[in-house]
């Protein structure tokens, strides 16, 4: 059975990753706006953190036991049929539940003006878009908490902890600031408080310490479905990537020469530098 602390721990993290979201408001309280340049670079940060932290750390966790990377090279044994046919369902699950999330989010008409006077029944609307958009985010980084308390990690608060935790929950916080910018921009443009500013950007991911929670009890109870787990994770990151964050960042770099591909280029590469390091832990 699982420990109340250890839901605890995974909620706290979860709730970190949220708060992050805070910060893409924080800017606003010293300049009347982000310059596109920044913007692009910074949704290309997220985007090249967020890809190798999928593929480096969830799909290679996925197949940690048969795949092997270090200073000296790459090793691969035989991989049982069984585990990469769970780690395609649990990548497609992912991008189907993206999908969805997609054509939700485009079918509800929530316009940012009601924010402020919302009852409680929009209220209810708004959180429930946002979750089908947070929510993979959250479960990434249960996933990654699959190993709490066991061998191999590093001690923090008393826990044990994956360093793949450590890694992807720093992974969704900095990809949770441009977001958290991205909510704060319109709502900046309707007069809405700079302290509501940050509120609501956090209120954006509050759905992230749930998923997390939840992702968290499935793999640690169901164990020999870890595969998939890591696999709907890094599925749901991905699609994410490819379809709202690239895309997001080559809109608000559309004035900028080149179309704000260098910026891009610039962020994904930065990205990808900074989490390297999941290659070699």
């Amino acid at each position: 059975m699982v420990e109340l602390a250890a839901f605890a721990f995974v909620f706290v993290a979860g709730f970190v990753t949220a708060l992050a979201t805070g910060l893409g408001a924080v800017p606003f309280f010293f300049v009347s706006e982000v310059s596109d340049r920044w913007n692009v670079a910074l949704w290309g940060i997220a985007s090249g953190i967020m890809l190798s932290a999928s593929v480096f750390g969830l799909v290679l966790e996925a197949l940690g036991a048969y795949v092997r990377v270090s200073l000296s090279g790459l090793a691969i044994d035989p991989i049982p049929d069984r585990v990469l046919l769970l780690l395609g369902a649990g990548l497609l699950a992912g991008v189907a539940l993206v999908y969805v999330a997609h054509d939700v989010i485009e079918a509800a008409e929530v316009d940012p003006r009601q924010y402020e006077e919302a009852d409680f029944k929009k209220l209810v609307l708004i959180l429930g878009v946002l979750t089908v958009h947070s929510f993979p985010e959250g479960v990434a980084v249960g996933v990654s908490f699959a190993d709490l308390g066991l061998a191999g990690g590093t001690r923090l608060f008393g826990f044990v902890v994956p360093l793949l935790a450590i890694f992807m929950t720093i992974a969704i916080s900095i990809h949770n600031v441009p977001e958290g910018l991205a909510i704060s921009i319109p709502l900046r443009t309707m007069g809405v408080a700079d302290w509501k500013l940050v509120w609501w950007s956090v209120f954006s991911s509050l759905p992230q310490p749930i998923g997390a929670v939840l992702a968290f009890y499935f793999v640690r109870v169901a164990r020999e479905f870890l595969p998939a787990g890591f696999g709907f994770a890094a599925g749901a990151m991905i699609y994410l990537v490819l379809t709202e964050f690239i895309p997001e960042a080559l809109e608000a770099g559309a004035g900028l020469p080149g179309g704000g591909r260098r910026e891009l280029s610039a962020g994904v590469a930065a990205g990808v530098l900074a989490m390297i390091p999941l290659l070699f832990v």
